[in-house]
Parts: C-alpha cells; structure tokens; sequence
C-alpha cells in the first residue's frame, strides 16, 4: 500500500492550472484571482477631510484663535479658494482640502458666529485629513494571483477602478457514482438500496471550493453502463469516481476504465479511512476512483481530490497537508500500519490554549451522523503508539 504522502504527491505532480477567464466585478465574487489586480488609481486620489469641521493652517489651531471663514466646500465641489494665514474653509467629510490647509478642525471643536470661527482647541498638522494614496497607490498589488476572492476583496478592486476581473477558469469535474445498489434521494428504493449521498457530498464540496462540478449519473456494475459514462470523460478537467474500485467481483471499475485506456499509476494506499483509492490518466484527463463509502470518500477528497483542484484553479499548494496542532480530549490505543483519519470533536480550552480533540467512539466510515457532528480529523501516523488524554496531536479541520 502506498504511503499518504507519496500518494498525494504523485496525484499532484500531474495538475496544473487550467487557464484563465475574464468575468465582471459583480460576478467575481467566489472565483479565483488569475493574475495580480493592481490599483488604476490611488484612494483617496486627493487629500480629503474624514470628518465634518474647518480647513486651516496648524500654525493658526489655537485655544480660543478666531479665524474669517472665507468659503466652503461640500464633498464633490472643491474649492479653488487658497487658505490663508488667519483664515479658514468649511468642509465636510470626504471634501478636498484646499490650498494652503495642513488641518481639519472638526466642528464639535468650533463655535461659528456669522463668517467667524472661534477654535475650542488646539489642533496639529495632518489631523483629520486623509492624505492622497493613504490607502494604496497607483500600481500596488491590491489582491494577488491565486486568490478566493471575497467581499472585500471586491471593494477593494472597485476602489482601485476595476470593473473586470481575470480569473480562473472553473475546471470541469465530473463525479460518477457507481453500484446496482445506488438510488437518488427520494426514488423508489429495495430494502437492501443506498441513497447516493456520497456523489451530492463530493460535489457540493467542489462546488464549495469553485469547480464546475457536474453530479453524473450513476453507472451500474456492468461495462456498459460504465463506458457510457466514461465516453463523457474527454469533456472534463477530472472524472472523480464513488465506488467499484476494490477487489469485489462486482467492483469493475478499475477494470473498465483500463479497457478503455487508463494508465494506472497507483492502486490501494496505507491509510484509514480510504484504502482503495485509484488513481491514473485517462487520455488527458486524470482519474481518481474514490471508495464507495460516503465518510472515506469525503475524507479522501479532502486530502487528495480538493489539492488537485486549487492546482487546476492555480492556487498554491503546500508539499504537506495543512495540519494544525491540538491536545487529545481522551485516551487513544496504538494505530496499525495505515495512516489514520479519526472523526473527533472539538472542544475550545480557554486562554489561548489548544483545543481537545475528542474521538468519536465508532469510527465506521458509513456513518454520515457522526461525521457531520464532527469538526476535524485527527491524524495519527502508522504504527503510532497509544496516547493518554492531554498529549499533542494533529487535526486537519473539516469545512
């Protein structure tokens, strides 16, 4: 059986990304950044108050100074008028500073009598004023390649004068179900059926992370179903299969797909659950055949499948699985020779402290309740000792 590692390495190693696409700036929200998205701008593009008050000169801010208030100029009006020695300019959040002005006093701290201003404090060079550029400048970075972009990510390219985003192209990823035994939700089902709750898990996660993820549908024990769907393979990025990958005599989807001109490059790797993980290259497109239980399917996803797809997205990928540190929330015995993905719990400490991860006693990887009420795996190498409650751990959290 192949080591985890080795496994998610040589699936990798095959990915890359997949090309790019230009969408409008009320579409990005969710796709992924294909190239930097550099400021057309600067924000604020001149300097303006950020609060309601009186442009002056430092030199004039006073305890108890009383200036001539030559004009005023409302956001989006600025003023051609210079602020002088002894004078001062009304201005409201978001106006320009005038000429001459290093100052805003806000109004809170001025009494007007008619064209006069009598100042209640004293004030500094610079206050209350956003400087040009404060935020960013023309030519910055505002959010590089590879990026989910979120909300903020998308106020920031507006403010920075984008309307058009080039993103990642959404790969295609075909998930196939397979199995005489599988049903959709809400068919008529025999008392021994299964309800494919695998494939709508499998791909409302590629949804989830910005696939175009196409629910295929299911394909029976038999070569023909089988190549029928297989024929729609030339269309995809990834082809994901669920299930018939094992060594049961109904299992024929390794052979199938091989009949048609897969290239196998593993079969089997040492790890729990998930043991009968295929993966290889049909024509151009890759292949990874998940295991039919719905738990060992998504727990394979997440440590093979989803890496792949930030690759086709052009993310960045790390060589290692993004663990986290943790304390064991209960004792653990010793662990065989597959790596090990126990569903647990987890339970914030207070000041600051690691959380417990606790396990769930049954571990069956067709068991959707507990792996819903579950917040992460807990990852123990092979052969790893017997732990007691409180030693360190490592978790990989659950989306």
């Amino acid at each position: 059986m192949l080591d985890v590692a080795v496994a998610r390495a040589r699936i990798l190693e095959k990915f890359s990304a997949g090309g790019s696409e230009t969408v409008s700036l009320a579409d990005g929200c969710g796709r992924v950044l294909a190239s930097p998205l550099t400021a057309r701008l600067s924000n604020p593009p001149v300097s303006i108050s950020s609060m309601d008050g009186y442009a002056l000169k430092a030199e004039d801010a006073q305890d108890g100074a009383t200036l001539r208030i030559v004009g005023e100029a409302p956001a989006g009006h600025p003023s051609s008028l210079t602020v002088e020695k002894g004078t001062c300019l009304r201005l409201f959040t978001g106006s320009q500073i005038p000429a001459g002005a290093d100052m805003v006093m806000i109004q809170e701290n001025v009494r007007r009598e008619g064209d006069h201003a009598t100042l209640l404090s004293a004030g500094r060079v610079g206050q209350f004023i956003r400087k040009e550029g404060q935020d960013f400048r023309k030519g910055d970075i505002l959010v590089p390649a590879g990026k989910k972009i979120g909300p903020r990510d998308i106020g920031l390219a507006a403010a920075g004068g984008h309307i058009w985003l080039p993103v990642s192209r959404r790969p295609r990823i075909g998930v196939l179900a397979t199995g005489d035994e599988i049903v959709l939700p809400g068919d008529p089902a025999s008392p021994d059926s299964i309800v494919n709750s695998g494939a709508f898990m499998i791909t409302a996660l590629l949804k989830s992370l910005g696939a175009d993820a196409i629910l295929l549908p299911v394909a029976r024990d038999n070569a023909e179903s089988l190549s029928a769907a297989i024929g729609q393979a030339h269309t995809l990025d990834l082809l994901v299969t669920i299930g018939g990958a094992s060594v049961g005599t109904y299992d024929v989807v390794r052979s199938t797909l091989e009949a048609h001109g897969l290239a196998l490059d593993f079969w089997k790797i040492a790890m729990r659950p998930g043991r009968p993980l295929m993966f290889g290259q049909l024509g151009h497109t890759p292949v990874i055949g998940l295991p039919g239980n719905p738990v060992a399917a998504l727990v394979c996803s997440l440590v093979f499948v989803a890496p792949a797809l930030r690759k086709l997205l052009g993310q960045p990928v790390p060589e290692e699985m993004e663990t986290e540190s943790a304390v064991l929330g209960a004792d653990i015995g010793e662990n065989d020779q597959r790596q090990d993905f126990v569903r647990c719990r987890l339970t914030p400490q207070a000041d600051g402290q690691l959380p417990l991860a606790t396990p769930f006693s049954s571990q069956d990887s067709a068991q959707l309740n507990i792996f819903a009420q579950s917040q992460a795996l807990l990852i123990r190498a092979p052969f790893a000792p017997a732990e007691k409650a409180g030693a360190p751990c490592r978790i990989l959290r659950l989306p």
